[in-house]
This record gives structure tokens, C-alpha cells and sequence, in this order.
């Protein structure tokens, strides 16, 4: 049987841009979604930045962390319609350096049997919005 993880990922920025953070949580698949076993969690600041930005950063973080945990399959949940819909190739991605992290996370994916995105609400992603509005609360160092 295939690793399954369960990944709510979120970014936000202050601004837009602005100070910028994100939020990842991997929990084993559990069903329904947030009764899996949290494996990893983070919350952290990544600069000055846009929202979608910070959105695909997630996503990155996300995929490196999973890969290191042995994941093979992944479902990955989001806030983000937008981002959402690029990934599933839906939408376009116009913005230049939005495209550059596309392809990040595209060539990220290839490592992995399955991997899918869904939108989500807000409040079906409360803990990685907690992680990322945590780390932008925190005293900067």
C-alpha cells in the first residue's frame, strides 16, 4: 500500500505585497481529513512578498518535506482557489514569477506516484492559517 499523506498548506502576506509567511501540516491519511496523525507542522517567515507567492511556497516546503518523510502519495489542500485551479492546470499561470514556481513544484511532483489538489474553505484549513498568522505575529529577529 502506497505512503499516503493529507497536506494543508496556506500563505499569506501583510500587504501584498508585504511581510509574508506560510503554513504546511502533514498528517498520515486519515479519514475523514483532519483525523490523521500530524506528522509535521511549520509556520515561518519567508520575507516580503505576495499572497499567491507565499501560497506557492507552501506548496514547496510542502513537497520537499513530504519527499524527505517517504511520502508516495499526496492530497494536498488549499485556500487558495487560484492557486488550486494552476495547479491542476486549469487556469493559466500569467505572472512571471509565479511561472517560475510553478515549474518548481512541477518537476517537486514527479517524485511522487500521485499527487492532487483541492480547494478548500478557510475554516477546513484553520491549522496551517494558525502556523503561518503565528509566525508573522512573532517578534522578527
Amino acid at each position: 500500500m502506497a505512503k499516503k499523506f493529507l497536506i494543508h498548506t496556506d500563505g499569506g502576506a501583510r500587504g501584498n505585497p508585504g511581510p509574508a509567511a506560510i503554513g504546511v501540516v502533514i498528517e498520515q491519511d486519515g479519514a475523514p481529513p483532519g483525523r490523521g496523525k500530524i506528522i509535521y507542522k511549520e509556520g515561518k517567515c519567508i520575507g516580503s512578498t505576495t499572497n499567491n507567492q507565499a501560497e506557492y511556497q507552501a506548496v514547496v516546503l510542502a513537497l520537499q518535506k513530504a519527499k524527505e518523510l517517504g511520502a508516495e502519495e499526496l492530497e494536498f489542500h488549499l485556500d487558495s482557489e487560484l492557486v488550486v485551479k494552476q495547479l491542476q492546470g486549469k487556469y493559466k499561470v500569467k505572472n512571471q514569477d509565479l511561472a517560475l514556481q510553478f515549474l518548481k513544484i512541477h518537476n517537486l511532483q514527479q517524485q511522487f506516484k500521485k499527487v492532487i489538489y483541492k480547494h478548500v474553505f478557510r475554516e477546513d484549513n484553520k491549522l496551517a492559517d494558525v502556523l503561518l498568522n503565528k509566525a508573522l505575529d512573532a517578534p522578527q529577529r
